[in-house]
């Protein structure tokens, strides 16, 4: 057991609108008494970590440090790897997230939406959720409440028709476990909306501690985080991210985004059993979860990198002779990032001149490394269909669990 203050829970009344789409008899039964809860207290808290979970935390943070030196001396410093494959981690992270829930939505279609050329709606706000979430982690180097809430921003501003709840804590109550009309029978009622900002303010100061193992550190954030659900909404993917933004925060992981929440997610049961049990007092299954999802997370993704850089090694064999000096060279790299080009995409990410981006195109597609497509607006574009496979099979291998 790892003891932490459990929280408290608070009886209000709760009145359904009077313009709800409920019947008599269904309003009369829930216009009643609930239980919303009030959060402990972490910030001061001394916890008193037992020796075989510390261990198992440290072996899980060895294990994500590591994943993350391999990526760096794998692909080579600076190549984040994001584009499609931040957004399978994405997409798989988000499992359980209202706005982009049941979402499937292929490595190319994805990559085709990075470079204007997509027809899926689906893939339009997955790579709008990817780029929030890139910002997100970015804002994630400076802990602190505003940070916190400008993170949520970039989040949801990504989602049309919450503009104006981007970045602002909750005005109202909510709820997990039952419909939209009454927090009654609901698994989980968070805290009435005054009390969030003294929430999330012991919740930021807790961040800010140094003396806790990281891996500890994430679990029992994400945890008080869920159970405080401070903003109206985008409360699942602010919770996954805040999670990637601790882990860079603390300088655990500095390249890569592991999928850390998607092994949270591949037994959801134990999940919620786990934040149910956070919530009684008891933060030991929450970082045991923690723990198994990080070693997922480091396994899972260190055979990702592998193989695509499998694909890198195969394009540069049959590249063999062409001059060191080509543009080919600058475009084999990216392709990771972005698996589906078009020259105009090369000409602006890469700096190339339209001719150098045409002759460089065709190089690849004699050497058989890209394949020539058409593309949604009348554009050629260009594939690498190793790096698409390699992207969706680890996709389809995290579904499986």
């Amino acid at each position: 057991m790892l003891k932490i203050p459990a929280t408290i829970l608070e009886q209000h009344v709760w009145h359904i609108a009077d313009d709800a789409p409920v019947s008599r008899s269904r309003r009369s039964r829930d216009n009643d008494q609930y239980e919303s809860t009030i959060p402990a207290t972490l910030a001061d808290w001394n916890f008193s970590i037992p020796t075989s979970i510390a261990a198992q935390a440290e072996d899980a943070a060895t294990a994500l440090a590591r994943f993350d030196s391999y990526s760096s001396s794998r692909l080579g410093e600076g190549n984040h790897v994001l584009g499609p494959m931040s957004a399978v981690l994405l997409r798989t992270e988000a499992t359980s997230s209202s706005q982009i829930e049941h979402l499937t939505v292929g490595a190319k279609n994805l990559a085709l939406e990075t470079i204007h050329e997509g027809t899926s709606g689906n893939a339009a706000i997955v790579v709008g959720n990817v780029r929030a979430m890139e910002a997100a982690l970015e804002l994630g180097r400076y802990m602190d409440e505003q940070h916190v809430l400008a993170m949520h921003r970039a989040l949801l501003l990504a989602q049309p028709g919450w503009e104006e709840q981007a970045g602002q804590y909750r005005t109202g109550l909510v709820w997990v476990g039952t419909d939209s009309y009454s927090p009654r029978g609901a698994s989980h009622v968070a805290p009435q909306p005054e009390r969030v900002g003294d929430a999330m303010a012991d919740l930021v100061r807790f961040i800010g501690r140094d003396d806790l193992p990281v891996v500890v550190q994430c679990a029992i954030a994400h945890a008080q985080f869920e159970t405080i659900h401070p903003f109206a909404d985008g409360n699942g993917r602010r919770g996954r991210a805040l999670v990637h933004a601790i882990l860079r925060n603390k300088g655990l992981v500095r390249t890569t985004t592991p999928p850390v929440s998607a092994g949270l997610l591949r037994d959801t049961e134990a999940y919620f059993n786990a934040l149910t049990a956070f919530r009684k007092g008891d933060a030991a299954p929450i970082v045991e979860s923690f723990v198994e999802a990080c070693l997922f997370a480091a396994a899972s993704g260190r055979q990702l990198i592998d193989d695509l850089v499998d694909q890198l090694d195969t394009a540069k064999s049959a590249l063999r002779g062409v001059r060191s000096d080509s543009p080919v060279w600058r475009i084999v790299p990216q392709l990771i990032a972005q698996p589906i080009v078009t020259t105009a995409y090369l000409c602006d990410s890469l700096g190339l001149s339209k001719p150098q981006a045409e002759r460089a195109v065709k190089r690849l597609e004699e050497a058989g490394v890209l394949t020539r497509r058409g593309g949604a607006r009348r554009n050629v574009i260009w594939e690498h269909r190793g790096i698409l496979d390699v992207l969706d099979e680890y996709a389809a291998g995290l579904r499986r669990g």
